[in-house]
């Protein structure tokens, strides 16, 4: 039997320690630099976006300068230096901390949740042993497989440690403060979702191991554009729903995420263990955001929760409506709704900010930052 006052048997019982993160997943970071424009390029084949927007006498002088004269390569080979750096101090920051296991919150993009099932907030309460091939492919494994930065081959295995006890321990905690938390033993149809895998790939930029176990939180981001845009850029080829098609349910409101936060921290808190809880995701995208035509992210939006956020407003955060971030692209964004209403209850004050960039070419604004425990 499993005692829920000690969540992880065997530990003594001390007062909790919490580590708060924000990272970005980006996929395309996985590529070599020279690719770091695909998505870029993609919506301007989309035959969705309109012909207007594609025409470069209609983009901004920022954009021009960052694609240059070489079509972009020189900000991407900047970019994946810099991102390189940033996620190895990051690295840094969580090894100096030493967590018992690393909770993340991140989105499912058409991955493990689909048609039969998509739930709000789902806590994973993975096996122990947990082996991934991020770079497998079906046609193509073996020493093949999907091109990526470290040059592994397709059966390279990315080993990670699931904490199913705490997991446990977590869920029943949420439920108990009136959180209706869904929970899994198992994947259903995908190993892990990219936001979680690429959490683990990048925070071990140089290959060190991940040593520390893992609880993937997932968070239904995408919501009335799930199943239209299978997780991606889908909604920007796919034809238009038919007249009598009704659209999909939303995401949860980022109120009601900063609320699950809040209570994820107020259970961990009362625990005994040290927590690292990394919010995982980009800033507004691109290719979901209609307000700059599908092109480039909104840098007005995400710079009024920037903003918000260096000087620890959870408030402003807090008064951000599903439709502006819906508007702005900023769908992934309520994962760090959830750390925000986490470091909200916490009362921390101002992160400790590693980095911040905004870019028109590279499909989505990012930011690095840390609250310490």
């Amino acid at each position: 039997m499993v005692n829920y006052n000690d969540p992880i048997e065997g530990k003594e019982q001390d007062m909790a320690e919490i580590l708060g993160l924000g990272v970005t997943h980006w996929p395309t970071l996985c590529l070599p630099n020279e690719r770091l424009t695909d998505v870029f390029q993609r919506v301007l084949s989309a035959p969705n976006v309109d012909p207007a927007r594609k025409d470069p006498a209609s983009w901004p002088p920022e954009l021009l300068a960052e694609l240059g004269n070489d079509n972009g390569l020189g900000a991407a080979q900047r970019c994946g230096e810099r991102f390189g750096n940033d996620f190895r101090a990051m690295r840094k920051i969580l090894d100096d901390f030493n967590p018992d296991f690393v909770l993340v919150w991140g989105d499912d993009q058409y991955e493990n949740f689909k048609e039969d099932i998509v739930p709000p907030f789902c806590v994973l309460g993975y096996d122990p042993d947990i082996e991934l091939n991020p770079w497998h492919t079906n046609s193509n494994g073996g020493n093949g497989g999907k091109p990526n930065r470290w040059g592994e081959p397709g059966d390279w295995t990315l080993r990670v440690k699931g904490q199913r006890e705490a997991a446990k321990f977590l869920a029943t905690g949420l439920i108990e403060r009136g959180i209706d938390m869904a929970y899994a033993y198992q994947p259903l149809h995908h190993p892990m979702a990219h936001a979680f895998t690429n959490t683990f790939l990048y925070l071990d930029w140089d290959r060190k191991g991940f040593p520390y176990p893992v609880i993937p939180f997932a968070i239904n981001c995408y919501g009335r554009n799930l199943i239209q845009a299978k997780g991606g850029l889908g909604h920007l080829f796919a034809p238009p729903p038919g007249a009598d098609e009704t659209g999909d349910p939303p995401s949860p409101q980022p109120w009601r995420c900063m609320d699950v936060g809040a209570a994820v921290a107020e259970v961990l808190a009362a625990s005994p263990y040290r927590v690292a809880l990394v919010a995982s995701s980009s800033w507004s995208h691109c290719f979901l955001s209609p307000k700059n035509g599908y092109l480039w992210p909104d840098h007005e939006g995400d710079r009024i929760l920037f903003d918000a956020v260096s000087r620890a407003d959870y408030g402003a955060w807090r008064k951000r409506s599903l439709a502006d971030m819906e508007y702005s692209g900023q769908h992934e964004m309520l994962n760090w709704m959830a750390l925000m209403g986490a470091m909200e209850a916490l009362d921390r004050k101002a992160p400790v900010i590693q980095d911040y960039m905004e870019t028109y070419i590279l499909a989505s604004d990012k930011c690095f930052l840390s609250f310490p425990a």
